[in-house]
């Protein structure tokens, strides 16, 4: 066995460009990206254990590579598709996890392999997820900056896994990013910091500050915020906030969906948790592959923008 750092770099936005471009002229998009992606791997000292469709594969030895090459991937695509139509546009995410990896016949199978694979789902588009281990082994001089998104639930583990996300946009690097903090070490700057929810259910449109957490959505009058649907429960989910980062908690009868902006992939949750690290929307009752679903829209709040509990806007 050897300690390696393993990274999946999955393409998302591809149902659109094949739908635009038709499968022949989509693939080859998709595969001279993959291929590129690949090559970067290589000339920063990692190995391509295989490509995957839309998406590649990767380990490193060294775990500063290994960040530096996904944070180059992404800075270097970003300037890339700056200036290409958003149907055609196809994004990254990308997650990343260190340690004990077993190589079999140029395969690589272990903990971390499953790990970096669950936290690109979860990823979403321009992200970087990594678990702690990863975050652990960068010298404090390296440069790098990232953000703690808390304890998350990841689906094949009992106990919940710390993830971090890495902070490669140069706008985003503000000291505040340098460190995992919650809003107890960040005392009074929190509200500057976490600016809220908003929520939007049909004509209904509320914003909730940090200090009106937690909240609860559901069909009963009582609810912070109300979605008058027979599939909602009473009391269907809630919102809290949790080392500084969005948290919704499922307590439903019949389950929640989550979709983040600009990703494919579909969060299900029955009795569960998950980060809210990005806007999106929250299906109640029902997927989202069923129209009629009771739909939420949140968006996340920038600091200096907090509003007083379940404000209204019109």
């Amino acid at each position: 066995m050897a300690e390696l750092t393993i990274a999946f770099v999955d393409l998302t936005g591809s149902v659109s460009v094949f739908e635009t471009l038709g499968n022949d002229r989509a693939t080859q998009a998709v595969t001279k990206l993959t291929q590129w992606i690949g090559s970067v791997g290589l000339e920063n000292g990692g190995k391509v254990v295989k490509m995957l469709g839309d998406g590649v594969l990767l380990s490193f030895s060294s775990n500063r590579h290994a960040i530096e090459t996904m944070v180059q991937i992404q800075q270097e695509h970003a300037q890339r598709v700056a200036t290409w139509p958003d149907r055609l546009k196809l994004m990254m995410q990308i997650g990343m996890a260190r340690g004990q990896v077993v190589q079999i016949d140029g395969d690589c199978f272990g903990d971390a392999v499953n790990l970096a694979s669950r936290l690109s789902d979860l990823a979403g588009p321009e992200q970087i997820l990594v678990n702690d281990a990863v975050v652990r082994r960068l010298n404090p001089r390296s440069g790098v900056r990232s953000r703690s998104l808390g304890p998350m639930r990841i689906k094949g583990r009992a106990e919940p896994c710390e993830v971090f996300r890495i902070e490669w946009q140069t706008e985003m690097l503000s000291e505040f990013l340098t460190l995992p903090a919650d809003l107890h070490t960040l005392g009074t700057s929190a509200e500057s910091v976490f600016g809220g929810i908003e929520l939007a259910w049909l004509d209904a449109t509320r914003s909730f500050g940090v200090t009106d957490l937690p909240l609860t959505i559901g069909r009963v009058p009582e609810a912070d915020f109300v979605v008058n649907d027979p599939r909602v429960s009473r009391t269907h989910a809630s919102i809290d906030i949790r080392s500084g980062n969005y948290v919704l908690e499922d307590v439903s009868s019949y389950g929640t969906w989550v979709r983040f902006a600009g990703g494919d992939n579909v969060i299900a949750l029955r009795r569960q948790e998950c980060l809210l690290h990005s806007d999106g929307e929250i299906a109640m009752g029902a997927p989202f592959s069923d129209f009629s679903a009771p739909t939420i829209s949140f968006r996340l709040v920038e600091g200096n923008v907090l509003l007083g509990r379940g404000q209204l806007r019109k």
